[in-house]
């Protein structure tokens, strides 16, 4: 689903008890040789001042390709200084599926107030929140806790090596279990080996993301499952 040179690629998360997928996650993609990455067109839109307007782009991109599935849409920081978010013609607000905004935890929230006053004027009208890449740098749990995400996005960082490091597995398995018990369900993200597959399993994460089950792709791709079948 193409904008010009942009568009998105569509990520599964899927749901690791039953082998099914969850949702997709929506990633800005760019065929223009002056975006080689999705950095570069992000940063491009906040110079220019059009972060906003992109994001509400991108949104709709994402449910026209993804009409029947759960959606995970990122949502840069910036988009709290525009109004696009709350309007009521937002493809967000007739997506037929669950909706969920994802902020980056490793961002802070400059003016938390007003951008927590957008969030629950969104989040009154049935959208839910994900925080994203927890474990990536300082992570701030008062922000989860304030915030009362439903879902919470583990970073790779803390994946990786999760197989064989007991002490990280130790502590992923914290991690999990405070989140379940703030009310978030918990997203292993970054699984690239079938070990690190099976580890988050055993640490109770109930969804994992990865290029172990599916690379972002457009059409939305299919998922891998004899992942779940190999051991190491």
């Amino acid at each position: 689903m193409a904008d010009g040179h942009l568009y998105v690629a569509m990520q599964p998360i899927v749901d690791l008890a039953r082998r099914e997928i969850f949702g997709y996650e929506a990633l800005v993609r760019s065929r223009s040789p002056d975006f080689p990455d999705p950095p570069s067109i992000l940063r491009a839109a906040v110079a220019d001042g059009f972060m906003g307007e992109l994001g509400r782009a991108l949104r709709l991109m994402a449910v026209q390709a993804c009409p029947d599935s759960r959606l995970f849409l990122n949502l840069h920081p910036s988009e709290f200084d525009e109004g696009w978010l709350v309007r009521p013609d937002d493809a967000i607000f007739s997506h037929d599926r669950s909706i969920y905004l994802e902020i980056t935890e490793s961002v802070p929230l400059s003016h938390f107030r007003w951008c927590h006053s957008v969030l629950r004027e969104v989040r009154s009208k049935g959208v839910y929140l994900a925080v994203d890449d927890l474990g990536a740098g300082y992570s701030n749990f008062k922000y989860i806790a304030d915030l009362a995400p439903e879902v919470v996005k583990l970073d790779r960082d803390l994946i990786t090596n999760l197989d064989s490091d007991p002490r990280l597995r130790t502590l992923v398995t914290s991690l999990v279990s405070l989140c379940r018990d703030l009310g978030a369900k918990v997203v292993a993200e970054g699984i690239e080996t079938t070990s690190e597959l099976h580890a988050i399993e055993e640490c109770g994460a109930q969804y994992g993301q990865g290029y172990l089950l599916a690379r972002p792709a457009f059409p939305p791709p299919k998922v891998s499952w004899a992942a779940f079948n190999r051991r190491t």
